[in-house]
Parts: structure tokens; sequence; C-alpha cells
């Protein structure tokens, strides 16, 4: 339900609409053609797959051998056969009905692998590339400024683009609805930064930043809506908060856990993924891991297909 208070409309969730106890749900992608919305959980290496047609029952999983981080559709490709995934050392390919994949890039770019590293959130942008982060891994102590941004253009093992370095947790990129801004998440510097996108060739130029976070949490994944508004998952706070296409607070989705992580459209509903809050209490730590969703009277903008060199 929605209330207005404090000059911003304000949703509440209380009630899970899935809860697979994801130690770190992440992701949320919907696969239009089947009105089906997977997502990933990180740490257990999982991709969750649930048919909004058929309801919560319906949950079916493949579990990998690495992290797997984000997914997105193929152009060409039925997403029921193969979809894009990000793993550990880059982007892949994977066959759902056999739960193999093949590396299409990496971020080595034909190097040594680097094993403290991992991807974390991503998207494809209008020229069909795959922009995509790394991190610190987990297992590996404290996370630091080491990761990148990357751009794989097309895939086919050539070696991606590195666009930013000294990351410490990359996370959502996505644009406005005119394609002509590109947003980009740096949770560990609570900044979203700006960038004009080019339509010709889709390079960037008038780096800013966009919206910085002063909560006591990180801003962690997001999705743009069919206004230009940027709706912000938020580590810590047990939120998404909307912000408008100025970068103002003009909205909050109040959730009953902590670690927010992701959003995605589904029609006017947004499904909300978190994570695990081991140190919580009561429902905190009850619905830590679980997926929400609530009717928020807006729709989103699309995702775009990865275009995958032959």
């Amino acid at each position: 339900m929605a209330h207005q208070s404090s000059d911003i409309q304000q949703w509440h969730v209380t009630e899970p609409y899935l809860n697979l106890h994801c130690e770190l749900g992440e992701g949320p992608y919907h696969e239009k053609s089947t009105n089906t919305l997977r997502f990933v959980d990180i740490k257990k290496k999982q991709i969750h797959s649930v048919s909004l047609s058929q309801g919560p029952e319906s949950v079916t999983t493949i579990q990998l051998d690495v992290p797997v981080t984000v997914t997105a559709n193929i152009e060409g490709v039925d997403p029921q056969d193969k979809i894009l995934v990000g793993l550990k050392y880059g982007v892949a390919v994977l066959d759902r009905k056999t739960g193999k994949y093949e590396y299409v890039g990496k971020f080595s770019g034909g190097g040594d692998d680097n094993a403290r590293l991992r991807s974390n959130d991503g998207a494809v942008d209008p020229h069909g590339r795959f922009w995509l982060g790394t991190m610190t891994d987990f297992g590996f102590g404290d996370f630091l400024p080491e990761g990148s941004l990357f751009r794989f253009d097309g895939g086919n093992k050539t070696a991606p683009q590195t666009t930013h370095t000294g990351l410490t947790i990359p996370n959502s990129v996505g644009w406005s609805p005119d394609r002509r801004t590109m947003y980009f998440t740096h949770s560990s510097a609570r900044q979203v930064l700006a960038f004009d996108y080019d339509a010709a060739d889709g390079s960037l130029s008038n780096e800013r930043v966009f919206y910085r976070h002063e909560g006591p949490g990180e801003p962690d994944g997001f999705r743009v809506d069919a206004d230009g508004h940027v709706w912000h998952a938020v580590w810590g706070e047990s939120r998404i908060i909307r912000l408008s296409p100025e970068g103002r607070l003009a909205g909050q989705v109040n959730l009953p856990t902590r670690h927010i992580t992701c959003c995605e459209f589904v029609g006017t509903e947004l499904f909300i993924t978190c994570a695990a809050d081991e140190d919580g209490e009561g429902d905190s730590k009850a619905l830590g891991g679980a997926l929400f969703r609530v009717d928020v009277g807006t729709t989103g903008l699309g995702h775009f297909d990865f275009k995958l060199s032959p």
C-alpha cells in the first residue's frame, strides 16, 4: 500500500512473495516472453526462476560451480534455452537445460584469471554491449579498491574494454528513457554517477555525481522507470528509494529486512531482492534473502539484449 508522508510517497511491504532464504539474492530480471522472474544467489552460486503466472510453487533452480551475479537475454536466442550470465571470471552463455556454460569474454582478456576477483552487477546497453563490474571475491578478506568496470563488445572471446579502475563495490548500470544518460552506482563510495551516453557510438562523457547517499547504508542495485525515476535499493536501510530525474528523493518502499539489494519492474509491480541478515533480529533475520513485491503504480524500462558475435 502507499501513502503520503513527509512530502514523499511511501509504500510499506511486510510479507514476502517468496522466501528461499538466499544468502545474497540479486539480479532480478523479468522474462517477458514467459512471464517468469529469474534472480541469482551470488553466494550459493544459484539461479532461481519463478513463473509469475503459476506462483511461488513453480520455482526452479540451477546450481553452478562459481558465483553467478547477473543475467541478460541474448539477441535472437530463446531465453528458455540460453542466457548470458556474469560469472567469476567474465561473461558466459549458460545452457539452461543442461546447466553448462561457456565463457565468451573474460576480464583477463585471455590472460591469467585473477582468483581474487569476481563479477558483480551489470547490464546490456542500447548498443547491445554488456557492462560488468568486478570486485574482491568472498574469502579474500576485506573488499579492496581492486575492482573495475568493463564493457564487453559482442563477446566471442574478445578482450573487454576497461572504463573505470580502483573500484571497491561496482554495482548497477542503467540508462535514462531517452538513452542519453548512463547511470552507474559505486556502492562503497555511496555515489550514483551519471554520464552523457552517445547514441551514435555509445561513448561516455561528462561524468558527474547524480546522487550522493548520506545515510548509514549503501546504494546497491537499481532500475529506471518510464518517467526517468531511479528506483534504488539501499543496503542496510530496509528500503528502496525513488530518485527523481534530478537526483532528489521522491519516494521510498519500506521493507521488513535490512539488506535490500536490487529491484525489477513487472508491469506496475516492483519485485525486490535482498540478502541474509544474520546479525539481525525478528523479521529482519527471518525474511533476509526473501523476494518481495509491491505495486508502485508505474512501469519500468525494458532490458536490452546482448549482441553476441558469431
